[in-house]
């Protein structure tokens, strides 16, 4: 009987003509195979005979099939090779079949679920059926009668409550592969792993042009004249062409595709579930603050955060919206409401201590919270100290800045500020500066004093 050996895009590599125990087999599941050399053949009952996996839509890998043909004829079989990669099927075509084989493998996986879980209710109903008879507690009684039919009655309730755990388990496997199933065409067609998709093909179909032209592309070369380069610039055209069409479904449902055309500095973009301020617009993606200033906060802005020297950038096709600046800021009516409701609120008085404490730094009125004064404290590592140690004093917002730059902490200490640390010399105490921080100092422009003095008080109104 004559073997043969079939390639073409439309069915991918197929083998007919061989028999059960002529000793193909062998040489057939050899994983020496496919474009990668790595795969073997396969049977297929419904084609009724050997299959290469993955090997539709795509041109074989000749010298692989030649060396199998060249294997068979060694063991005695006469064999045929034919390959035709010119035969093939549109992307639309292939895109359609993979989703109703999707959908065909949904409805089969969901029964094998409903199957497993029928059986799960079924044992463990056998296996409570059989409790019953032990429900007041009934022990086996030894060297009666009734000891191997209560023995055997146990070992039935473990195996059918032990089959009722594993088809439980079964039915939840099932389950999952028929949820990802039914989601396959969803999750295929997302309106942003579609544009990223897009990107990757449309750089491809630019390689094949540079190499119908006869220039380098992907860093190698290739023969203007290979026939392959036609089949794929066409299999790129179409693919991208389908793409494209899903890109343009979505936007007709509401999906709005970002560009840089949409955004200027200064704008707000939505990355996420954050707001991050724009700090540049490029071709594929927006500069933001580090996503790592994000953390528990619905707008992040350009400036004050914990890492302003980071940056991190959001690409277009994970973008979810915009706001100018304008739109940022609060209404200047409840920004009004706010200041008055501020300026009417009495302040609570605070129980005077027995001991005077060190005055706290309360900024002027009008002026900003964060320039009153802090208190900057180094803690180290297993310290038993029963005083906390003061390096210097600054305003708040120099405080933030310090504690918050990653050259102030190690291994085996940090930096942390306060702006009530209680009585100098009960609670806290100066402790001596090396000078190790100086450049860190320097870097943020702050100039720290070594002395805590309150700031001026806010004067009391006219009662």
């Amino acid at each position: 009987m004559t073997i043969e050996i079939t390639h073409t895009r439309r069915a991918g590599t197929l083998i007919e003509g061989t028999s059960r125990g002529d000793g193909s087999a062998e040489i057939l599941r050899l994983r020496e195979y496919g474009r990668t050399q790595r795969q073997p053949f396969r049977w297929s009952r419904n084609l009724d005979c050997w299959y290469l996996p993955h090997s539709r839509d795509h041109a074989t890998y000749t010298p692989s099939l030649e060396l199998l043909a060249q294997r068979l004829r060694d063991k005695g079989f006469e064999v045929t090779l034919t390959i035709d990669n010119a035969d093939r099927r549109s992307f639309s075509e292939a895109e359609e079949e993979r989703e109703e084989k999707a959908e065909g493998r949904a409805e089969r996986f969901g029964g094998y679920a409903d199957t497993a879980a029928r059986n799960s209710e079924a044992a463990w109903k056998s296996s409570h059926e059989i409790s019953e008879r032990f429900a007041f507690g009934q022990p086996i009684l030894v060297g009666h009668h009734s000891e191997g039919r209560a023995r055997r009655d146990h070992a039935r309730m473990d195996s059918t409550m032990r089959k009722s755990i594993s088809e439980r388990d079964r039915a939840q496997h099932w389950a999952n592969r028929e949820e990802a199933a039914a989601n396959y065409e969803r999750f295929r067609k997302d309106p942003g792993r579609t544009l990223r998709r897009l990107d990757k093909l449309r750089a491809d179909l630019r390689a094949v042009e540079k190499w119908q032209r006869g220039e380098s592309a992907k860093g190698f070369s290739r023969s203007p004249a290979d026939p392959e380069l036609e089949i794929e610039h066409q299999e790129l055209t179409e693919e991208i062409e389908h793409w494209e069409a899903v890109i343009k479904d979505a936007e007709a449902r509401g999906f709005k595709v970002w560009s840089k055309a949409d955004f200027k500095r200064g704008d707000f973009v939505l990355y996420r579930g954050t707001w991050y301020e724009v700090l540049r617009v490029n071709p594929k993606s927006v500069t933001i603050p580090h996503i790592h200033n994000g953390t528990g906060k619905c707008i992040v802005r350009a400036t004050g955060n914990q890492h302003d020297d980071w940056t991190w950038t959001a690409p277009y096709d994970d973008v979810s919206g915009r706001k100018s600046a304008d739109e940022m800021q609060p209404p200047q009516a409840e920004a009004a409401e706010q200041q008055e409701q501020a300026e009417q609120s009495t302040p609570t008085e605070e129980p005077v201590p027995a001991a005077k404490p060190t005055p706290v730094a309360v900024p002027a009125a009008g002026a900003n919270w964060q320039d009153g004064m802090a208190l900057v404290l180094i803690a180290s590592k297993n310290s038993r100290r029963s005083r906390k140690r003061a390096l210097w004093a600054m305003t708040r917002r120099e405080a933030q800045a310090v504690c918050g730059d990653p050259r102030t902490s190690g291994r085996s200490y940090m930096l942390t500020w306060t702006d009530r640390p209680g009585i100098e010399g009960a609670d806290w105490e100066w402790t001596p500066d090396n000078g190790s921080l100086d450049p860190v100092l320097s870097d943020l422009g702050v100039t720290p004093r070594r002395e805590w003095t309150a700031a001026t008080q806010a004067p009391a109104e006219a009662a």
